[in-house]
């Protein structure tokens, strides 16, 4: 049986998802962001409980088709973010409407009915926490971060950098231990 996972969107959340399902009793035959495939089948009650078990955790379970198409669309935005080292080479539009299968506009109308915000922003500020991890790291300098994230210049990373934090990388980058925002909380 497939099951789908709101906010399940990154390897921890993955780990305890799985760790739910086997303490559960359940036996996992596949599990990636956003989706498990156990090998049992689950009458309502059970969902209901494991709905409730999840919950505990930050998680619930999708049942409806355009909460599950909501969900991927942010799942492969945080996989070609966070997960990716290789910067998109076509549109994120493109991208997403060939993965799903799906018209770009009818995507972006659906997310942000459902998510009050629009696909860019939503991603935007993914590449912008990516950033932040990328700086508080100190291992690239801003011009390799900028190539890395798909920037077009330094100055463009620049810009978009403080438009979303009120700060520039450099002031970032010295107050390293600042406010990174968890995957989920965006």
């Amino acid at each position: 049986m497939k099951i789908h996972i709101k906010n399940m969107v990154c390897h921890r959340c993955k780990l305890a998802v799985e760790q739910e399902l086997k303490q559960s009793g359940y036996h996992l035959q596949h599990l990636q962001l956003g989706e498990a495939i156990i090998h049992e089948e689950l009458n309502g009650q059970q969902l209901h409980n494991l709905d409730l078990r999840l919950k505990h955790l930050g998680f619930e379970l999708i049942d409806d088709r355009k909460s599950r198409l909501v969900e991927k669309v942010k799942n492969l935005i945080v996989e070609l973010v966070h997960h990716t080292h290789e910067p998109l080479t076509i549109n994120l539009s493109e991208y997403l409407a060939g993965q799903l299968h799906y018209e770009y506009n009818y995507l972006s109308n659906l997310f942000s009915e459902a998510e009050g915000t629009t696909i860019e922003k939503y991603y935007i500020s993914q590449k912008i926490e990516k950033v932040k991890e990328l700086l508080i790291y100190d291992e690239l300098t801003l011009s390799e971060i900028s190539y890395q994230m798909g920037y077009s210049s330094v100055a463009y990373l620049s810009s978009q950098f403080k438009k979303e934090t009120g700060l520039t990388p450099t002031y970032f980058k010295r107050i390293k231990d600042n406010k990174r925002r968890n995957i989920e909380e965006l």
